[in-house]
């Protein structure tokens, strides 16, 4: 049994080295998909996870303090400034996750998923706990560090803009301009 398996194994093997390379994927219009190659650095990894590696640093740095800046997307005036003691968090941030099975795996059809505990029972999700130890979702932003090392995250939503520094920021003038409405 084990001489037929051997043999089985043997035809297999060379003839998948007769069997055409699979094509590469291409556009409707004809374009190959490309490939680069990515350099690391000395620590093995590259620019990008060094970049993700070290905002997860920053932000979770004991006592550390930001500066948050509100600015108008029409006129370039800083509307609010404010320290920040920590991080800002976004409203979407948890720390368990949206949706988990029911008790005892009710209505799953079988899905086991990842098991999280939820007031002392143990639930499943879907969902992934993410590297700073939350789930959910943030509001999408930037964030990079000046040349001379100075952390910045940046929002854009509407008619604001959110600038997020550990250092303060020269700006000319800040305008904190709350209306009320009449009743």
């Amino acid at each position: 049994m084990i001489k037929i398996f051997l043999i089985l194994a043997a035809v297999l093997s060379l003839t998948a080295c007769n069997m055409p390379a699979p094509a590469p994927p291409t556009s409707t219009t004809g374009v190959h998909e490309a490939k680069a190659e990515v350099k690391v650095q000395a620590s093995g990894y590259t620019t990008e996870q060094e970049n993700v590696k070290r905002r997860l640093q920053e932000d979770n740095k004991p006592g550390a303090v930001k500066h948050l800046y509100v600015i108008s997307a029409y006129s370039g005036d800083v509307i609010l400034y404010s320290t920040v003691n920590g991080k800002v968090t976004s409203s979407g941030k948890r720390l368990t996750p949206y949706s988990v099975t029911s008790q005892g795996g009710e209505y799953n059809s079988g899905f086991n998923g990842i098991p999280v505990d939820i007031g002392g029972r143990e639930r499943h999700t879907a969902e992934v706990l993410q590297d700073d130890g939350t789930y959910g979702s943030s509001v999408d932003y930037i964030y990079w560090w000046d040349v001379r090392g100075v952390y910045h995250q940046h929002y854009v939503s509407g008619g604001t803009i959110v600038h997020i520094s550990d250092q303060p920021l020269r700006v000319g003038k800040v305008i904190i301009n709350i209306e009320r409405d009449a009743q």
